[in-house]
């Protein structure tokens, strides 16, 4: 009886199975919306990658939460689990809106500080990606992980700066012809692609915040 209830639960390890399974797909859309902003033809493919690889990771953010509940020992504390897979779950939820900003205002061209923010973007998706199964041992890649997590940080310091000069280029750019509406979908565009960076941020931090209370 014992054993037959052991396997229902799911094991301790599972979860950094999920994390890993999450991470690539928040991988796979910062990819996709990066390949967005190269514009051309080909956006709309693009466009459905992001909208699935978000559904993809929906659907394993479920996962956490439910193996939170089943689950007797969690390899750290739950709301730790808990607020880095909802902060994961956030950035591919950004991009997804990102994605979605540039189908419905119909945006063809991009900027060298969007593409360069989209670049950004898809590094940090790839040190989050690095830095979830070295948690398995987090005592021993403490240093390592907060290195990770700084780079993060510091990627979404640039993408600030971008940002700001991206929009000064705008205004400067679209008002003297009095084309506020060009100015007003690029600035949406900025402020989708500065809040995904954010989202990052929010996950390093989550990351970091593990490393302190288990070292």
């Amino acid at each position: 009886m014992l054993r037959w209830f052991q396997k229902l639960m799911p094991r301790e390890d599972r979860f950094f199975d999920l994390f890993a399974r999450h991470s690539h797909f928040v991988v796979a859309g910062a990819e996709a919306l990066r390949a967005m902003l190269d514009g051309g033809d080909s956006i709309p493919r693009h466009y459905r990658t992001v909208m699935e690889r978000e559904n993809d990771a929906d659907g394993v953010t479920r996962e956490v939460l439910i193996a939170v509940r089943r689950t007797f020992i969690t390899p750290f504390d739950r709301s730790s689990i808990q607020g880095l897979i909802t902060s994961m779950d956030n950035s591919i939820d950004q991009m997804q809106k990102t994605a979605k900003g540039v189908i419905l205002f119909n945006v063809r061209e991009f900027t060298p500080q969007m593409r360069e923010m989209a670049d950004a973007i898809v590094k940090s998706a790839k040190l989050i990606e690095e830095a979830l199964p070295l948690l398995q041992s987090v005592s021993k890649e403490a240093t390592r992980i907060s290195a990770i997590a700084e780079q993060v940080s510091h990627l979404e310091g640039r993408a600030d700066d971008l940002h700001d000069a991206g929009l000064k280029e705008l205004f400067e750019t679209h008002a003297p012809a009095g084309n506020a509406m060009a100015f007003i979908i690029g600035n949406e565009i900025y402020d989708h692609l500065e809040k995904v960076m954010d989202r990052f941020d929010d996950v390093a931090n989550e990351i970091q915040g593990i490393v302190i209370e288990n070292v």
